[in-house]
């Protein structure tokens, strides 16, 4: 007879492996990432090892903790990254531009050569550095954050 020790074990990893994927975790949706390249292209996937010092990072089109298969994608590339809620998004919303006292950080807007606008707050522009992270103005955006490859965009100024 088996022992109880061997019986459980697959069990709970059954178990472990139906609760990963029955809900996304607050860290899969920071992972969550829309690339978006100067030549129009998105690319959505996960991304587990992002630095703003780094040129390049992996971009995995399945959601993978073990970071098995993935696409080297270089910042040079991007216009930016945006860190998405979800995929689907709502191609009917309309964000609200507007900032409230809510928005901590300075107040910024960004229009990239293609003509897109952003407006949000930021606390770590500088012209040097690869990019920054801005967060939108609209709360209920379905972009948390948005890393801006700063090189790459036409225009930034404070509001």
């Amino acid at each position: 007879m088996p022992s109880k020790q061997s019986i459980s074990a697959p069990f709970i990893e059954l178990e472990e492996n139906r609760a990963r994927k029955a809900t996304s975790s607050p860290q899969d949706q920071r992972n969550r990432a829309v690339a978006a390249f100067l030549d129009g292209r998105r690319l959505k996937g996960y991304i587990y090892n992002f630095s703003a010092q780094k040129d390049r990072f992996r971009l995995f089109l399945e959601q993978d903790t073990l970071q098995r298969e993935g696409t080297d994608v270089q910042m040079k590339d991007l216009k930016a990254i945006f860190f998405a809620r979800d995929f689907v998004g709502n191609s009917e919303y309309t964000e609200s531009q507007t900032l409230t006292p809510q928005n901590g950080g300075r107040k910024a807007e960004v229009t990239f050569r293609d003509g897109e606008k952003l407006v949000g707050t930021t606390d770590a522009y500088n012209p040097q550095k690869i990019g920054f992270f801005l967060v939108p103005a609209d709360p209920r955006s379905n972009n948390l954050r948005v890393f801006v490859i700063t090189k790459n965009a036409a225009q930034f100024r404070w509001i």
